[in-house]
């Protein structure tokens, strides 16, 4: 059984920035698919960006609307997944959830939150003046 903890959310003016992190629990991945999921308010729960590896290799995938401001990083040694994100804007307001499998999912369903076996409680992120 693997639990996720998720830490740094919080309240950020537009135009900063804010590290998100999610530390795995009960399992050590030697492969598998870690990343973030965020719903705002009244929407749909949507793919932000996820890392994907298999022994040392690693592949880093984000969604469109994310790519260029935010960083998704694992550091194996702590078991733990980073969204460094950067530029907020007031749309990327939203309650961010860790997600993550024991396997290393193929590309066409990394973008899709039921195919992950294990979630975290979610971490609230607003950026507003």
């Amino acid at each position: 059984q693997v639990q996720l903890v998720e830490s740094g959310g919080g309240l950020v003016q537009p135009g900063g920035s804010l590290r998100l992190s999610c530390a795995a629990s009960g399992s050590t991945f030697s492969s598998g698919t870690m990343g973030w999921f965020r719903q705002a308010p009244g929407k749909q729960r949507e793919f932000v960006a996820v890392v994907r590896w298999s022994g040392g290799d690693k592949n880093y995938h984000y969604a469109d609307a994310v790519k260029g401001r935010f960083t998704i990083s694992r550091d194996s040694a702590k078991n733990t997944v980073y969204l460094q994100m950067n530029s907020l804007y007031p749309e990327d307001t939203a309650v961010y959830s860790c997600a993550a499998d024991t396997s290393r999912l193929i590309l066409s369903r990394i973008g899709n939150g039921g195919n992950y076996a294990y979630w975290g409680q979610g971490t609230q992120v607003t950026v507003s003046s």
